[in-house]
């Protein structure tokens, strides 16, 4: 069975998307056969993965029963339109709502290294089904003011999931996202978060770029489309993986390193 990474936040805007695709595609130059599944309404993570907005099954059909979790990948995603805000609906009056996503997956699960699950911007049905269908959790969250809470908020909806449906589910880290560490809020904002869950908060922050929102309007994952910009997603990925015990894997980033960044940032 593969691991399977839930990556929520409380709110949007919190470069949770671009952290899936991101990810997606670092892990994949490491050899891994990742899946990413848009669990997310909006279905962002379907169009920066460039897949066409009428394409069909979506996840919304596999959870309502209509399509085989197989039938629905395109590419490497598993794509979402707003039908899937009408299935999170539906889901709410069936018996069993919570597990829906994970009997659906199990097939999925067989078939891949690693899945990433992109949750929606909300703590809600479709986010305890991803949490229940996952094996890790990964948060992220803003350099802002409320973002400590956002995750205290996030980390209720985890610790439900875990004592009540999936006991083995473990956080797999804190991730501060779209940061400019030259700012003293964003350092406090920091320190705030190691304070509150020591050694789960990733040692690398993602820096704030417009590149991201450049390479999600594109369709391109950012080590296409800004090689230099794609470094810190490398180091996640290290991060990322070190936890998972995948040391292996891990190992092999020197030469993602290599291949895809510009020489000045390799020395």
């Amino acid at each position: 069975m593969s691991v399977t990474i839930a990556v929520l936040s409380q709110k949007g805007g919190t470069g949770k998307t671009t952290t899936v695709r991101s990810l997606a595609d670092v892990l994949v130059r490491t050899g891994l056969d990742v899946l990413a599944i848009d669990a997310d309404p909006q279905g962002n993570l379907s169009d920066y993965f460039d897949v066409d907005p009428a394409a069909e099954p979506t996840l919304a059909d596999v959870l309502a029963g209509q399509a085989r979790a197989s039938d629905a990948v395109h590419g490497a995603v598993v794509p979402a339109n707003l039908g899937l805000a009408e299935s999170e609906l539906v889901l709410a009056g069936k018996i069993g709502r919570e597990v829906t996503m994970r009997n659906a997956l199990r097939e999925l699960k067989r078939r891949h290294d690693l899945i990433l699950i992109d949750c929606p911007p909300t703590l809600g049905l479709l986010t305890v089904n991803a949490l229940v269908a996952s094996t890790h959790a990964l948060m992220s969250t803003q350099a802002q003011h409320f973002s400590l809470q956002g995750v205290e908020q996030a980390m209720e909806v985890f610790d439900l999931a875990r004592e009540t449906l999936n006991p083995e589910l473990e956080l797999l880290g804190v991730l501060l996202n779209i940061a400019n560490m030259r700012t003293r809020h964003a350092r406090q904002t920091l320190e705030a978060l190691e304070e509150r869950f020591p050694e789960k908060v990733f040692n690398t922050v993602i820096r704030q770029s417009i590149a991201y929102a450049e390479s999600a309007e594109r369709a391109r994952p950012i080590l296409d489309y800004r090689p230099e910009r794609g470094a810190d997603y490398i180091a996640l990925a290290g991060e990322v993986l070190e936890r998972l015990g995948m040391s292996d894997r891990a190992r092999r980033l020197e030469q993602v390193r290599r291949d895809t960044l510009p020489p000045r940032l390799l020395a």
